[in-house]
Protein backbone atom coordinates (compact mmCIF):
# COMPACT_ATOMS: atom_id res chain seq x y z
CA UNK A 1 0.00 0.00 0.00
CA UNK A 2 1.50 3.34 -1.01
CA UNK A 3 2.05 6.25 1.26
CA UNK A 4 -0.98 8.29 0.06
CA UNK A 5 -3.42 5.56 1.01
CA UNK A 6 -1.95 5.34 4.48
CA UNK A 7 -2.42 9.07 5.05
CA UNK A 8 -6.05 8.96 3.85
CA UNK A 9 -6.87 6.06 6.16
CA UNK A 10 -5.37 7.88 9.14
CA UNK A 11 -7.43 11.00 8.52
CA UNK A 12 -10.62 8.92 8.27
CA UNK A 13 -9.95 7.21 11.60
CA UNK A 14 -9.34 10.54 13.33
CA UNK A 15 -12.65 11.98 11.96
CA UNK A 16 -14.67 8.97 13.09
CA UNK A 17 -13.19 9.21 16.57
CA UNK A 18 -13.96 12.91 16.90
CA UNK A 19 -17.61 12.46 15.84
CA UNK A 20 -18.08 9.55 18.23
CA UNK A 21 -16.67 11.51 21.15
CA UNK A 22 -19.10 14.43 20.52
CA UNK A 23 -22.14 12.17 20.41
CA UNK A 24 -21.46 10.46 23.71
CA UNK A 25 -20.39 13.69 25.38
CA UNK A 26 -23.79 15.33 24.54
CA UNK A 27 -25.67 12.44 26.13
CA UNK A 28 -23.73 12.88 29.33
CA UNK A 29 -24.60 16.62 29.47
CA UNK A 30 -28.28 15.87 28.91
CA UNK A 31 -28.27 13.29 31.67
CA UNK A 32 -26.60 15.74 34.03
CA UNK A 33 -29.11 18.58 33.20
CA UNK A 34 -32.10 16.26 33.76
CA UNK A 35 -30.65 15.20 37.09
CA UNK A 36 -30.24 18.83 38.16
CA UNK A 37 -33.89 19.61 37.26
CA UNK A 38 -35.09 16.61 39.21
CA UNK A 39 -33.10 17.73 42.22
CA UNK A 40 -34.57 21.31 42.05
CA UNK A 41 -38.12 19.96 41.69
CA UNK A 42 -37.68 18.04 44.91
CA UNK A 43 -36.99 21.24 46.88
CA UNK A 44 -39.99 23.16 48.48
CA UNK A 45 -40.74 26.62 46.93
CA UNK A 46 -40.72 29.31 49.70
CA UNK A 47 -44.24 30.56 50.63
CA UNK A 48 -45.07 34.26 50.38
CA UNK A 49 -44.85 35.97 53.74
CA UNK A 50 -47.75 38.10 55.00
CA UNK A 51 -48.25 39.83 58.30
CA UNK A 52 -51.38 38.90 60.23
CA UNK A 53 -53.07 39.91 63.45
CA UNK A 54 -55.90 38.30 65.37
CA UNK A 55 -59.06 40.42 65.33
CA UNK A 56 -62.06 39.79 67.59
CA UNK A 57 -65.51 41.29 67.02
CA UNK A 58 -66.84 43.77 69.60
CA UNK A 59 -70.30 45.09 70.39
CA UNK A 60 -70.81 48.38 68.58
CA UNK A 61 -73.82 50.67 68.33
CA UNK A 62 -74.80 50.68 64.66
CA UNK A 63 -75.35 54.28 63.61
CA UNK A 64 -76.45 55.65 60.28
CA UNK A 65 -74.75 59.01 59.73
CA UNK A 66 -76.04 61.20 56.91
CA UNK A 67 -76.01 64.88 56.01
CA UNK A 68 -79.22 66.86 55.75
CA UNK A 69 -80.61 70.30 56.44
CA UNK A 70 -83.17 71.98 58.65
CA UNK A 71 -86.53 72.82 57.14
CA UNK A 72 -89.68 74.51 58.37
CA UNK A 73 -92.44 72.06 59.20
CA UNK A 74 -94.88 74.20 57.22
CA UNK A 75 -94.48 76.85 54.54
CA UNK A 76 -97.55 78.53 53.09
CA UNK A 77 -97.98 81.23 50.46
CA UNK A 78 -100.96 83.41 51.34
CA UNK A 79 -102.65 84.39 48.08
CA UNK A 80 -105.27 87.04 47.44
CA UNK A 81 -108.82 85.66 47.13
CA UNK A 82 -110.21 88.98 45.88
CA UNK A 83 -108.84 91.83 43.81
CA UNK A 84 -108.14 95.39 44.81
CA UNK A 85 -105.57 97.91 46.03
CA UNK A 86 -103.41 97.39 49.13
CA UNK A 87 -104.29 100.16 51.59
CA UNK A 88 -102.67 98.91 54.82
CA UNK A 89 -99.82 96.64 55.94
CA UNK A 90 -99.82 95.38 59.52
CA UNK A 91 -96.73 93.11 59.54
CA UNK A 92 -93.23 93.10 58.10
CA UNK A 93 -90.76 90.38 57.17
CA UNK A 94 -89.40 88.50 60.16
CA UNK A 95 -92.36 89.23 62.45
CA UNK A 96 -93.67 86.39 64.58
CA UNK A 97 -97.38 86.02 64.01
CA UNK A 98 -100.26 84.33 65.74
CA UNK A 99 -103.03 82.63 63.85
CA UNK A 100 -105.50 85.32 62.70
CA UNK A 101 -103.10 88.27 62.91
CA UNK A 102 -103.70 90.82 60.14
CA UNK A 103 -100.93 91.10 57.56
CA UNK A 104 -102.47 93.32 54.86
CA UNK A 105 -105.72 95.14 54.01
CA UNK A 106 -107.28 95.48 50.56
CA UNK A 107 -109.47 98.51 49.82
CA UNK A 108 -113.20 97.90 50.32
CA UNK A 109 -114.16 100.19 47.40
CA UNK A 110 -117.89 99.65 46.58
CA UNK A 111 -118.25 96.56 48.75
CA UNK A 112 -120.08 98.36 51.62
CA UNK A 113 -122.61 99.73 49.12
CA UNK A 114 -123.17 96.31 47.63
CA UNK A 115 -123.59 94.97 51.15
CA UNK A 116 -126.36 97.51 51.86
CA UNK A 117 -128.04 96.67 48.57
CA UNK A 118 -127.94 92.95 49.33
CA UNK A 119 -129.44 93.50 52.79
CA UNK A 120 -132.27 95.63 51.36
CA UNK A 121 -132.99 93.06 48.67
CA UNK A 122 -133.12 90.36 51.34
CA UNK A 123 -135.67 92.30 53.42
CA UNK A 124 -137.82 92.77 50.32
CA UNK A 125 -137.74 89.06 49.48
CA UNK A 126 -138.58 88.13 53.06
CA UNK A 127 -141.68 90.33 52.99
CA UNK A 128 -142.76 88.98 49.60
CA UNK A 129 -142.32 85.41 50.74
CA UNK A 130 -144.28 85.98 53.96
CA UNK A 131 -147.18 87.54 51.99
CA UNK A 132 -147.19 84.74 49.43
CA UNK A 133 -147.18 82.20 52.21
CA UNK A 134 -150.24 83.73 53.88
CA UNK A 135 -152.14 83.99 50.59
CA UNK A 136 -151.30 80.42 49.70
CA UNK A 137 -152.63 79.27 53.07
CA UNK A 138 -156.00 80.84 52.20
CA UNK A 139 -155.85 79.45 48.66
CA UNK A 140 -155.53 82.95 47.16
CA UNK A 141 -152.16 82.09 45.54
CA UNK A 142 -150.94 78.93 43.92
CA UNK A 143 -148.16 76.82 45.28
CA UNK A 144 -146.12 77.62 42.16
CA UNK A 145 -146.09 81.34 43.03
CA UNK A 146 -145.15 80.48 46.61
CA UNK A 147 -142.22 78.44 45.34
CA UNK A 148 -141.09 81.32 43.10
CA UNK A 149 -141.01 83.81 45.99
CA UNK A 150 -139.14 81.29 48.15
CA UNK A 151 -136.51 80.86 45.42
CA UNK A 152 -136.09 84.63 45.18
CA UNK A 153 -135.63 84.76 48.96
CA UNK A 154 -132.91 82.09 48.84
CA UNK A 155 -131.15 83.99 46.05
CA UNK A 156 -131.15 87.18 48.12
CA UNK A 157 -129.66 85.34 51.08
CA UNK A 158 -126.91 83.90 48.82
CA UNK A 159 -126.10 87.33 47.42
CA UNK A 160 -125.68 88.75 50.92
CA UNK A 161 -123.46 85.84 51.95
CA UNK A 162 -121.31 86.34 48.84
CA UNK A 163 -120.65 90.02 49.49
CA UNK A 164 -119.90 89.31 53.16
CA UNK A 165 -117.34 86.68 52.13
CA UNK A 166 -115.77 89.07 49.62
CA UNK A 167 -115.45 91.77 52.27
CA UNK A 168 -113.82 89.32 54.68
CA UNK A 169 -111.31 88.40 51.99
CA UNK A 170 -110.04 91.98 51.85
CA UNK A 171 -108.21 91.27 55.11
CA UNK A 172 -105.17 88.96 54.72
CA UNK A 173 -104.58 87.05 57.97
CA UNK A 174 -101.99 84.55 59.22
CA UNK A 175 -103.20 81.00 58.67
CA UNK A 176 -101.21 79.65 61.67
CA UNK A 177 -98.60 80.64 64.23
CA UNK A 178 -95.34 81.29 62.43
CA UNK A 179 -92.83 83.75 61.05
CA UNK A 180 -93.54 86.12 58.17
CA UNK A 181 -90.84 85.00 55.73
CA UNK A 182 -91.72 87.35 52.86
CA UNK A 183 -94.25 90.04 51.95
CA UNK A 184 -93.88 91.04 48.29
CA UNK A 185 -96.52 93.81 48.37
CA UNK A 186 -96.49 97.48 49.34
CA UNK A 187 -99.19 100.03 49.98
CA UNK A 188 -100.68 101.10 46.67
CA UNK A 189 -100.09 97.83 44.85
CA UNK A 190 -103.11 96.60 42.90
CA UNK A 191 -103.40 92.85 43.11
CA UNK A 192 -105.66 90.26 41.53
CA UNK A 193 -106.99 86.90 42.66
CA UNK A 194 -104.14 84.43 43.14
CA UNK A 195 -101.40 87.01 43.77
CA UNK A 196 -99.00 86.03 46.60
CA UNK A 197 -99.34 88.56 49.41
CA UNK A 198 -97.15 86.88 52.03
CA UNK A 199 -95.29 83.68 52.92
CA UNK A 200 -95.42 82.21 56.44
CA UNK A 201 -93.16 79.47 57.77
CA UNK A 202 -93.81 77.35 60.83
CA UNK A 203 -90.56 76.69 62.73
CA UNK A 204 -92.11 74.78 65.61
CA UNK A 205 -91.58 71.92 65.32
CA UNK A 206 -88.42 72.07 63.20
CA UNK A 207 -87.53 69.36 60.70
CA UNK A 208 -84.20 67.83 59.74
CA UNK A 209 -84.56 66.48 56.21
CA UNK A 210 -82.10 64.00 54.69
CA UNK A 211 -81.87 61.26 52.08
CA UNK A 212 -80.78 57.72 52.91
CA UNK A 213 -79.39 55.15 50.44
CA UNK A 214 -81.66 52.40 49.19
CA UNK A 215 -79.45 49.75 50.81
CA UNK A 216 -80.43 51.02 54.28
CA UNK A 217 -84.08 51.99 53.77
CA UNK A 218 -85.25 48.87 55.59
CA UNK A 219 -83.45 49.95 58.78
CA UNK A 220 -85.24 53.29 59.23
CA UNK A 221 -88.81 53.44 60.53
CA UNK A 222 -91.14 56.18 61.74
CA UNK A 223 -90.76 56.72 65.47
CA UNK A 224 -87.01 56.03 65.45
CA UNK A 225 -85.00 58.38 67.68
CA UNK A 226 -82.18 60.37 66.13
CA UNK A 227 -79.59 63.00 67.01
CA UNK A 228 -78.60 66.03 64.95
CA UNK A 229 -75.62 68.36 65.05
CA UNK A 230 -75.87 71.66 63.21
CA UNK A 231 -73.02 73.39 61.41
CA UNK A 232 -73.16 75.93 64.24
CA UNK A 233 -72.27 73.18 66.73
CA UNK A 234 -75.69 72.96 68.36
CA UNK A 235 -76.96 69.45 69.13
CA UNK A 236 -80.49 68.18 69.69
CA UNK A 237 -82.60 65.03 69.49
CA UNK A 238 -85.73 64.25 67.56
CA UNK A 239 -88.03 61.56 66.20
CA UNK A 240 -88.41 60.30 62.64
CA UNK A 241 -91.90 61.29 61.52
CA UNK A 242 -91.73 60.46 57.81
CA UNK A 243 -89.97 57.91 55.59
CA UNK A 244 -90.61 58.18 51.86
CA UNK A 245 -92.21 55.18 50.18
CA UNK A 246 -90.65 56.04 46.81
CA UNK A 247 -87.01 56.64 45.87
CA UNK A 248 -85.76 59.73 44.08
CA UNK A 249 -85.20 58.61 40.49
CA UNK A 250 -81.92 60.46 39.97
CA UNK A 251 -80.17 59.42 43.20
CA UNK A 252 -82.03 56.23 44.24
CA UNK A 253 -82.32 57.61 47.77
CA UNK A 254 -85.30 57.96 50.12
CA UNK A 255 -86.31 61.16 51.87
CA UNK A 256 -86.76 61.11 55.65
CA UNK A 257 -87.83 63.80 58.12
CA UNK A 258 -86.86 64.06 61.78
CA UNK A 259 -89.01 66.31 63.96
CA UNK A 260 -87.70 68.24 66.98
CA UNK A 261 -89.35 70.81 69.30
CA UNK A 262 -88.45 74.45 68.62
CA UNK A 263 -90.82 76.55 70.70
CA UNK A 264 -88.41 79.48 70.95
CA UNK A 265 -87.74 79.38 67.19
CA UNK A 266 -84.00 79.44 67.91
CA UNK A 267 -83.32 76.83 65.20
CA UNK A 268 -83.65 78.42 61.79
CA UNK A 269 -84.37 76.72 58.49
CA UNK A 270 -81.71 75.96 55.90
CA UNK A 271 -78.81 74.96 58.17
CA UNK A 272 -76.60 71.99 57.29
CA UNK A 273 -77.07 69.18 59.82
CA UNK A 274 -75.36 65.87 60.54
CA UNK A 275 -78.04 63.32 61.37
CA UNK A 276 -77.24 60.20 63.41
CA UNK A 277 -79.77 57.40 63.68
CA UNK A 278 -79.23 54.56 66.14
CA UNK A 279 -80.01 51.25 64.44
CA UNK A 280 -79.24 48.97 67.39
CA UNK A 281 -76.16 47.00 68.44
CA UNK A 282 -74.08 44.82 66.11
CA UNK A 283 -70.85 42.85 66.29
CA UNK A 284 -68.08 44.60 64.39
CA UNK A 285 -64.29 44.68 64.00
CA UNK A 286 -62.30 47.90 64.35
CA UNK A 287 -59.61 48.00 61.68
CA UNK A 288 -57.43 50.47 59.80
CA UNK A 289 -58.69 51.47 56.33
CA UNK A 290 -55.22 50.52 55.02
CA UNK A 291 -56.02 46.80 55.24
CA UNK A 292 -59.02 47.02 52.92
CA UNK A 293 -58.66 45.41 49.51
CA UNK A 294 -60.71 44.55 46.44
CA UNK A 295 -61.90 41.15 45.26
CA UNK A 296 -61.68 40.12 41.60
CA UNK A 297 -65.37 41.10 41.39
CA UNK A 298 -64.60 44.62 42.61
CA UNK A 299 -66.06 44.11 46.11
CA UNK A 300 -64.46 45.93 49.04
CA UNK A 301 -63.38 43.62 51.84
CA UNK A 302 -60.59 42.03 53.85
CA UNK A 303 -58.24 39.10 53.39
CA UNK A 304 -57.49 36.62 56.15
CA UNK A 305 -55.79 33.26 56.55
CA UNK A 306 -57.54 30.15 57.82
CA UNK A 307 -56.18 27.32 59.98
CA UNK A 308 -54.35 25.87 56.95
CA UNK A 309 -52.77 29.27 56.11
CA UNK A 310 -54.97 29.59 53.01
CA UNK A 311 -55.95 33.13 51.98
CA UNK A 312 -59.68 33.91 52.28
CA UNK A 313 -61.65 37.01 51.23
CA UNK A 314 -64.50 38.56 53.28
CA UNK A 315 -66.85 41.25 51.99
CA UNK A 316 -67.65 43.83 54.67
CA UNK A 317 -70.41 46.18 55.79
CA UNK A 318 -69.50 49.62 57.10
CA UNK A 319 -70.93 50.15 60.58
CA UNK A 320 -69.09 53.35 61.52
CA UNK A 321 -66.13 55.45 60.38
CA UNK A 322 -64.33 57.14 63.27
CA UNK A 323 -60.98 58.92 63.69
CA UNK A 324 -59.72 55.80 65.49
CA UNK A 325 -60.55 53.41 62.67
CA UNK A 326 -63.38 51.85 60.73
CA UNK A 327 -65.94 49.51 62.30
CA UNK A 328 -66.86 46.72 59.89
CA UNK A 329 -69.62 44.12 60.16
CA UNK A 330 -70.47 40.96 58.27
CA UNK A 331 -67.30 39.18 59.45
CA UNK A 332 -66.64 36.11 61.61
CA UNK A 333 -66.24 36.75 65.33
CA UNK A 334 -62.57 35.76 65.14
CA UNK A 335 -60.21 35.90 62.18
CA UNK A 336 -56.51 36.15 61.37
CA UNK A 337 -56.51 39.37 59.42
CA UNK A 338 -53.81 40.04 56.83
CA UNK A 339 -52.52 43.52 57.64
CA UNK A 340 -49.48 43.68 55.35
CA UNK A 341 -49.07 41.96 51.99
CA UNK A 342 -52.74 41.43 51.17
CA UNK A 343 -52.26 42.95 47.73
CA UNK A 344 -49.54 40.42 46.85
CA UNK A 345 -51.47 37.21 47.50
CA UNK A 346 -54.52 35.63 45.90
CA UNK A 347 -57.56 33.94 47.40
CA UNK A 348 -56.87 30.23 47.80
CA UNK A 349 -53.11 30.70 47.94
CA UNK A 350 -51.14 29.17 50.81
CA UNK A 351 -48.95 31.72 52.60
CA UNK A 352 -46.46 32.01 55.45
CA UNK A 353 -48.22 34.20 58.08
CA UNK A 354 -46.04 36.34 60.35
CA UNK A 355 -47.71 37.56 63.57
CA UNK A 356 -47.80 41.28 64.25
CA UNK A 357 -49.72 44.46 63.56
CA UNK A 358 -50.06 46.59 60.46
CA UNK A 359 -46.56 47.92 59.75
CA UNK A 360 -44.63 48.90 56.68
CA UNK A 361 -44.39 46.44 53.82
CA UNK A 362 -40.66 47.10 53.63
CA UNK A 363 -40.20 45.67 57.12
CA UNK A 364 -41.97 42.47 56.10
CA UNK A 365 -39.81 42.06 53.01
CA UNK A 366 -36.62 42.44 55.03
CA UNK A 367 -37.47 39.40 57.15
Amino acid sequence: MNKSYLIAAGVALIAVGWIASGQFGGDEEKIETAANKTQLAGKAVPLTKVRVMTSTAQIKVNELVILGKTEASRRVDLKAETSGRIVALKAKKGDRLKKGDVIAQIALDDRPARMSEAKAKLRQREIEFQAAKELSARNFRSKVKLAETEALLDSARASLATIKLDMNRTVIRAAFDGVLESRPVEIGDVISVGYTVATIVDLSPMLVVANIPESQIGLVKSGLTGKARLVTGRKFEGTIRYVSAEAVNTTRTFKIEMETPNQDRSIVAGLTAELRLSLGEVKAHRISPAVLTLSHDGLIGLKSVDADNIVRFHSVQLVADTPNGMWLGGLPNHLSLITVGQEYVKVGQQVNPQPGSATAISELKEK
